[in-house]
């Protein structure tokens, strides 16, 4: 009888390993290069041709307003396909060998809500993380999950949500919500 706590004991402890604080898996991608979307702010130069350099913005539809070819589909597109785009614009009658360069200028907002004490939205800084997001906030309230958060993000055309630590990147578009702790 005596050895009957050790033995339980023993039988226990591989089970305690499987639990775990930290969200096993996210829905919500964290890899591949950033893609240009509405409201992102983007400096194009133009080598050679300092009227056609300047900042502009991708309108509701995806596009950029561009001098003498008009509307050019990027959003979805990376800066470097985006300066294809434009390159084979200009390239249609307007320039011989366009040399086109694209930069984000601008990240479009992110979102934030819940047990914060400013919920809204914020400017998007590249690298930033949810903890980052719940600093520029203003930080938690007195309510607030300080282990965890989700995350919403559109993956092409569906909005995906993921539970994720304070660690996890966060990309412009996307909406932090901050949970309220439960004792």
């Amino acid at each position: 009888m005596r050895w009957l706590p050790l033995l339980t004991l023993a039988l226990m402890l591989p089970l305690a390993a499987c639990a775990t604080t930290r969200p096993a898996t996210y829905l919500v991608e964290t890899k591949g290069p950033y893609q240009l979307d509405t409201g992102d702010t983007v400096r194009v130069s133009v080598y050679g041709d300092e009227e056609l350099s300047d900042t502009y913005r991708i309108d509701d539809s995806g596009a950029i307003a561009f001098p003498l070819v008009g509307p050019v589909q990027v959003r979805g597109a990376t800066t470097k396909d985006a300066a294809g785009r434009l390159a084979a614009a200009l390239a249609n009658g307007y320039m011989r060998n366009p040399d086109v360069a694209v930069e984000v200028a601008e990240y479009r907002p992110f979102f934030i809500q819940g047990e914060i004490k400013n919920a809204g939205q914020f400017q998007y800084v590249f690298g930033m993380t949810v903890r980052a997001a719940i600093s520029t906030s203003g930080g938690f309230s007195d309510t607030a999950d300080r282990s965890r958060a989700i995350v919403y993000r559109r993956q092409g055309d569906q909005m995906v949500k993921g539970t994720v630590d304070l660690d996890f990147p966060i990309y412009p578009g996307d909406t932090v919500v901050i949970l309220e702790r439960w004792f």
